[in-house]
This record gives structure tokens, C-alpha cells and sequence, in this order.
């Protein structure tokens, strides 16, 4: 008898201390709740906080990646096409060179009297022009020291020195040769410069304009 009473007693603890145990576990989880109220997760997407404070929605962009044969053709249509583009200019530039080739020889007639400019070369230091003079008339004409000069750019006078000028240049003479030397230190800032002949009586004058300077 006093070992049923024994056991029931303590069958009564272990109820009393489950019994303890589950109303302090209820308490807990009621305090706890009671704390969490209105506590709501973090929103951890930027894009969606983003949108909310500006009031917009968030717009997706669609990113196309391209294949590298497309790539490389675009590149080469480019590099194509700046040649292409280039290529006038090159031609341009031959085109101008021959025509100042074609230049010569350079003509200018007075009367009855032909001065040709054949060439103008570079020689060392000198700009050497060659230059032919004819009479076609049945009279002669007559030159002095004096009766050739040339000129720049702005209309001044070179230093130049002629040989082979005849101071006489007879009828129906046929050609007569003679060079022009010019100082390349004197055309510094010059491309182009002139030539005029005049006879010593002046009644005849001859121009050669626009004869290119060489570099």
C-alpha cells in the first residue's frame, strides 16, 4: 500500500512538471508574438525598393550578344569603306601632279616672237629653267641686260642670272636655247613664280606666268 502511494506520487510530479512545461513553453511563444507584431521581412531585391521610391515600374532590358562572325565582318566593312573613302584623295593627288607635268612647255606669244618655258629643275642649290626663244618675223628684235625678269608669288623681282639670251634674236630665226638660274634661297616661301621678256624698244612683251617651283 505504501508503494502504491509511493508511485503515484511521483506519477503526480511528472504531470505536474509536463503540465509547468507546456504553460512556459505557450507563454514563450505568445511573448514572442507579441514582440514580432508588425515586423515584416526585408524586401532584398534593389531593383523593386528602387521602383517603389520613384514610383515607376522597374523596365527589364534585353541584352543581345553578338556572334563573332558578325563581329568581324563589320570590322572589315569599315576598314573597306575608309579606304575607299581615302582613295579620291590619292587619285586627286596623281591627278595634280600630272597636271603640273603637263605644264610644259609653257607658252607665250607676242607678235611674232614665241617664248617657250621647257622645264624648271632643281640643281643644287639653283632653280634652273629652260627656255627657248624663236622669231617667226621679218624683223629682228633686240634685247638687253635688262629685258628678262622674274618675279614671285607677290609680284617681287628674283635674283636671276640668264644665259645663251641673244642681245639680237635675227628673222626666221628658228630656236634659240638659253637658260635661267635662280637662286633656291630667294623662293623660300614661293610656289610659284613668273617670267617676262620684254624687248628693248618695249614693243614687245612676252609672260610666263604660274611656273612651279619644285621641292
Amino acid at each position: 500500500m505504501k508503494l502504491n502511494s509511493t508511485v503515484a506520487l511521483t506519477l503526480i510530479l511528472l504531470a505536474l512538471m509536463v503540465g509547468a512545461g507546456l504553460v512556459s513553453a505557450a507563454w514563450g511563444i505568445a511573448l514572442g508574438r507579441d514582440a514580432l507584431k508588425g515586423v515584416t521581412q526585408p524586401d532584398t531585391r534593389p531593383t523593386n525598393n528602387l521602383a517603389k521610391r520613384q514610383g515607376t515600374t522597374t523596365r527589364h532590358e534585353e541584352f543581345t550578344i553578338l556572334r563573332e562572325e558578325d563581329i568581324v565582318a563589320s570590322a572589315k566593312s569599315r576598314i573597306n569603306g575608309t579606304a575607299k573613302a581615302s582613295a579620291p584623295a590619292v587619285n586627286k593627288l596623281a591627278s595634280n601632279s600630272g597636271s603640273s607635268k603637263t605644264k610644259f612647255p609653257m607658252v607665250s606669244q607676242s607678235e611674232n616672237i614665241v617664248l617657250e618655258v621647257n622645264s624648271a629643275q632643281k640643281q643644287g642649290d639653283s632653280l634652273v629653267l629652260r627656255v627657248n626663244l624663236r622669231n617667226d618675223g621679218d624683223q629682228p628684235v633686240k634685247f638687253d641686260a635688262t629685258s628678262l625678269n622674274v618675279a614671285d608669288d607677290n609680284g617681287q623681282t628674283v635674283d636671276n642670272k640668264v644665259s645663251g639670251l641673244p642681245s639680237e634674236l635675227p628673222s626666221a630665226s628658228g630656236t634659240v636655247s638659253s637658260t635661267v638660274t635662280i637662286p633656291i634661297a630667294a623662293l623660300k616661301q614661293t610656289e610659284n613664280i613668273s617670267l617676262n621678256l620684254k624687248d628693248q624698244d618695249e614693243q614687245i612683251e612676252l609672260d610666263v606666268p604660274d611656273i612651279p617651283v619644285p621641292r
